[in-house]
């Protein structure tokens, strides 16, 4: 996935990043859009958004939960262009995200790898574990289901710049509560270890399941 640390704490200076794609498989799928705000002091400061040419037709499955059809991408950068704009856009700022550990970026790596850029190297914060332990009262920890709770706006979801805008929000939020009980780190992947109930009773097993299938007793 590349070689930055996965932080837990709030920092104020950041860019906040979400990618839409051709479906969920980082190792077939395809990016389709990358989207981005710098942020300074807590701040919006900047912004990146780009259509990006996949090589391949839009599965209508696809379309159908981020409104991208294959007329809008016709005349959109393919990766080769689009991504070397981003990284130099968010430089080395820590990336902010929402389930970037198992979905983002990886198809930033694999992506950054097929063009010879290396693994990527920023630090990074997730959003999905730190409203976990932030918010444990919460049943689902969806994008949108956080953003519902913290009263935040969630129009037009699904749009990358437009998930960039309410994650934005919701990490600043999150920024102001409680830190709570530190994550359990998987040792095999980085990723927060979940404690689960199973046939057997509980056990802690990776957030990265099934990409990782690291299982512990609990």
């Amino acid at each position: 996935m590349g070689t930055g640390r996965q932080l837990s704490r709030y920092v104020p200076d950041y860019t906040v990043f979400d990618l839409e794609t051709t479906g969920i498989n980082p190792m077939r799928d395809e990016i389709v859009e990358i989207s981005a705000i710098k942020v300074r002091n807590g701040k919006a400061a900047d912004t990146f958004s780009t259509l990006v040419r996949p090589g391949r037709p839009m599965p209508p499955a696809a379309s159908a939960v981020n409104g991208i059809t294959d007329e809008m991408l016709a005349g959109a950068p393919d990766i080769r262009e689009a991504l070397p704009q981003f990284l130099a856009f968010a430089g080395e700022d820590v990336l902010v995200g929402h389930n970037i550990a198992a979905f983002d970026l990886q198809f930033l790596s694999r992506a950054a790898a097929g063009l010879d850029k290396g693994p990527l190297s920023n630090d990074y914060v997730d959003t999905l574990p730190m409203a976990r332990r932030r918010l444990p009262q919460l049943s689902r920890y969806r994008l949108v289901d956080l953003a519902a709770y913290l009263k935040i706006g969630t129009d037009g979801a699904h749009r990358a710049l437009n998930d960039c805008v309410m994650n934005q929000k919701c990490y600043e939020a999150l920024g102001k509560l409680p830190e709570g009980e530190p994550a359990a780190v998987c040792p095999r992947c980085g990723g927060e270890l979940i404690r689960r109930q199973g046939k057997f009773g509980a056990f802690w097993g990776c957030g990265n399941y099934p990409r990782c299938r690291y299982t512990r007793n609990a």
